[in-house]
């Protein structure tokens, strides 16, 4: 069964650094969490982000190399909302005098996610969750 996230809801935050192995094994310590690996690539080869999980397994969050898709992410951890529309969202941001750093798209060219900072400096990232 599907997670059903509601619109507003925290999705997953996520941490992308140069080192994501060492801070992998930091934050498996520190909070107890189990990494799993997760395959990537990008134009200089294969390697593993990591999908952090609870004691019972659920997904928690990520630990990201910053390289592919994730090179220009800042190196803090990024919280991820359920939104009913990004491009929406993406317009509301910019009316309110934020700002869009990033937005990403599927190969299909849809909306996956975008990286917005509020009209003080704080990030998050808005995405859409499948409906069931």
């Amino acid at each position: 069964m599907a997670t059903k996230f509601n619109i507003g809801a925290i999705v997953s935050a996520d941490l992308t650094v140069p080192q994501a192995d060492l801070l992998k094994d930091f934050y498996t310590k520190v909070i107890g969490w189990q990494a799993e690996d997760l395959a990537m690539k990008d134009g200089n080869g294969a390697y593993a982000d990591y999908v952090m999980k609870d004691n019972a397994g659920n997904w928690a969050g990520g630990v990201c190399h910053s390289r592919g898709v994730n090179q220009d992410l800042p190196p803090q951890w990024i919280v991820y909302v359920n939104v009913a529309d990004i491009a929406q969202s993406m317009a509301q941001c910019l009316t309110l005098g934020g700002k869009v750093l990033k937005e990403a798209r599927t190969a299909e060219g849809e909306l996956q996610y975008a990286l917005l900072q509020d009209p003080l400096g704080a990030i998050l990232a808005v995405t859409k969750m499948p409906e069931e």
